[in-house]
């Protein structure tokens, strides 16, 4: 068959679980060409319908369901691994409303914890730069604070900084649900056998490379090249687990209740379609 296009981040978690499949480990799964992006990008491309197969930010997912399926497996969901924001200065996160605001991607699940956080924070206020340049804007006073993903959390302290909020300990202790950060999706059109067949391939080559973390490694150190070793487990540690094998009934509850709470804000669009195939 033709390859199917699956664009996904260079960041530790997502190479490692695509990596099985990418490479031709998975008996039966559909060929794919890879293409890597940052979630702003991937989110942005997918709003087009560009690639087949794609990992998105939860909150962009609410303006992609008409168009795509989420897949069971492969995501980014869990507890303790929620967005941070930092800030040089010590400030109460009560007064993060008053501030200005660096974000990484307007449709980032990020963004929409920050607005559900403080949602007295004004769009004037808030800035939108890739996810690695935030923590250089807060250092250099560009803005009062930075709202931090992927690796930032575990170097954040290295730089001067100090956490304001745990965005993802507020999200879990307002709702008692785990995190939804990130999901694959896969385009409706594509008929649902070959998505159920493309479900099936993740969720081995999540299995795959819990199994063989030694065959995997090195493509996970090629695309973070400038990340150490040691930030490289703890990143796939934290955001690589038992929800990215499968979501199961926690991980949908979770997902739900964040779509559903975009929804009733008007942040998100409203649905009709079933999320999965």
């Amino acid at each position: 068959m033709t390859p199917l296009t699956l664009a996904y981040s260079p960041c530790p978690n997502d190479t490692f679980i695509f990596t099985p499949w990418v490479a031709g480990r998975i008996p039966g799964a559909p060929p794919v060409v890879e293409r890597y992006e940052d979630i702003d990008t991937l989110n942005q491309i997918a709003l087009r319908g560009e690639p087949d197969i794609v990992k998105v930010s939860f909150h962009a997912l609410g303006h992609l369901r008409d168009a795509y399926y989420l897949l069971r497996s492969g995501g980014a969901l869990g507890r303790g691994c929620g967005p941070l924001v930092v800030a040089k200065t010590p400030f109460a996160g009560t007064a993060l409303g008053s501030k200005t605001v660096a974000i990484p991607g307007r449709l980032t699940t990020a963004a929409l914890l920050v607005r559900l956080f403080a949602p007295e924070l004004r769009e004037a206020n808030i800035t939108v730069m890739p996810f690695d340049r935030i923590m250089p804007a807060v250092c250099e006073g560009r803005v009062d604070a930075g709202v931090i993903i992927h690796e930032s959390r575990f170097t954040y302290q290295r730089h001067g900084l100090t956490q304001i909020v745990d965005l993802g300990e507020w999200w879990e202790r307002e709702t008692g649900h785990a995190i939804p950060l990130g999901g694959i999706l896969m385009r409706r059109d594509l008929g649902d056998d070959l998505v159920r067949r493309t479900e099936k391939a993740l969720a081995e080559s999540v299995d795959f490379a819990f199994a063989h973390t030694d065959l995997v490694w090195p493509t996970v150190r090629k695309h973070a090249q400038e990340m150490e070793d040691d930030v490289m487990r703890q990143h796939i540690a934290l955001y690589v687990n038992d929800f990215t094998r499968s979501y199961g009934s926690e991980g949908e509850a979770a997902i739900a209740h964040l779509l559903s709470t975009a929804e009733r804000l008007g942040i998100v669009p409203r649905s009709e379609k079933p999320l999965y195939v």
